[in-house]
């Protein structure tokens, strides 16, 4: 946790993973982030992992640092409660961050009647306002066809990291924080609208995907454990362990073909293709054929902690295959020997090794990330602070069931 964001105030009405976790970047850059979900918990409370006790272990971890108000969002009473607050007055406020749709009460229609300078960061499936979830966005942009061995054919391999949902949630941080920017010089506030499908398509751009189907008529193939473009992929040592080896630069491509020992075969084999292996990544992509033998052989001869010996001090870029439950038993950057951890109790009940945020700022000292609330343990603290109630029309409010506490 860093404190620069402090004094900024985002109210966050959302669930699963793209905008909970936009949420959770500029709650550990030290703003305010008051996240509203009805009575009894929203779609995702309840979602694995969970704890022994049925608490899930993923809504803790998406919700670390944010405070929570629990509003009965099907009666009327409720859902103006919920509108106040995202349109509460003050310095650095106005600010509501949702993937809910974009009509109905919290359409930016309604909310800005209320407040005119709001920013509504809104995180959609579809530009059309379509529902779309991280693995429909994947499968509808061919990622899947792309993915895993050319012997599956044209049977899709589903990732299991939600690649577009974090890509997304930190593309609305840093719109957030771009819209938050310029309302302070002009006054203006405005709705932001982040499809997932739009950041999946404009990523596959970016990373020239697009130019490449274009131009060849053709769809990317499968190649399986091979890095697209240079070299790299997984080989086996003497005792049966798996390594990740991987050549993009010529620093990295020479420092590993000295460590295997494989000077004389790789000259050997330029001579006869009348090139230069480390002058050109994609030069050993293409020729990975005849590369990758010589890389096994050469592996499969040593041991797994002698390869790792001579790699670690060296310029070559590898990785061994772990299980997470080996990362975290053997790897210290996997422990609190690494600042952005400690270990520590949360609602569940359960105490476990717990990140914070990941960059490291030179001139500010880091602080310990702040467990995810109980459902509804702010939500006194949220009526009275932001909107200014009294201690009779909160208990009003509790006694109608329209808020609930933790």
């Amino acid at each position: 946790m860093y404190p620069i964001l402090r004094g900024l105030r985002v109210i966050e009405g959302a669930s699963f993973i793209a905008a909970p976790s936009c949420g959770l970047y500029l709650a550990q850059l030290g703003a305010e982030v008051i996240r509203f979900d009805t009575v009894g918990g929203g779609p995702d409370f309840g979602r694995w992992p969970r704890a022994p006790g049925g608490r899930s272990f993923y809504w803790e971890g998406l919700n670390k640092g944010k405070k929570s108000i629990a509003i009965d969002l099907t009666r009327r009473e409720g859902r103006d409660l919920a509108v106040r607050l995202v349109a509460a007055p003050g310095q650095g406020c106005g600010i509501f961050l949702t993937n809910f749709p974009a009509a109905g009460f919290l359409s930016y229609d309604n909310l800005v009647k209320r407040r005119a300078d709001l920013i509504l960061i809104r995180v959609m499936g579809r530009p059309n306002g379509d529902s779309a979830v991280d693995y429909t966005v994947n499968c509808a942009v061919g990622v899947p066809q792309m993915t895993g061995p050319a012997s599956l054919g044209d049977e899709p391999v589903n990732q299991v990291l939600p690649a577009w949902d974090l890509t997304t949630g930190a593309y609305a941080a840093f719109n957030l924080l771009a819209a938050e920017r310029h309302r302070a010089s002009t006054g203006q506030g405005q709705e932001i609208r982040i499809p997932l499908s739009d950041v999946a398509m404009a990523t596959l751009g970016h990373l020239g995907q697009i130019a490449e189907v274009t131009t060849t008529a053709a769809d990317r193939p499968r190649y399986g454990n091979d890095v697209f473009g240079a070299f790299g992929r997984d080989f086996v040592t003497a005792d049966g362990e798996r390594l990740m080896l991987v050549a993009i630069t010529a620093r990295q491509w020479t420092s590993l073909i000295e460590i295997l020992q494989l000077g004389p075969d790789i000259e050997a084999l330029e001579r006869e293709l009348g090139l230069s292996l480390a002058s050109d990544e994609g030069l050993r992509f293409t020729h990975r054929a005849r590369i990758n033998p010589l890389v096994a052989r050469a592996v499969a001869a040593r041991a797994s902690a002698e390869l790792i010996a001579a790699l670690s001090p060296s310029a070559a870029c590898w990785g061994p295959y772990r299980t997470l439950r080996q990362a975290l038993r053997e790897d210290p950057d996997f422990s609190e020997q690494n600042p952005i951890f400690t270990t520590m109790e949360h609602a569940s009940g359960e105490r476990y090794l717990t990140p914070g945020a990941a960059a490291s700022f030179g001139v500010m000292t880091r602080e310990a990330p702040k467990p995810a609330p109980r459902l509804g343990e702010h939500t006194d603290q949220v009526l009275s602070d932001c909107l200014g109630l009294s201690a009779l029309e909160i208990g009003k409010l509790h006694d109608a069931k329209i808020v609930a506490g933790p």
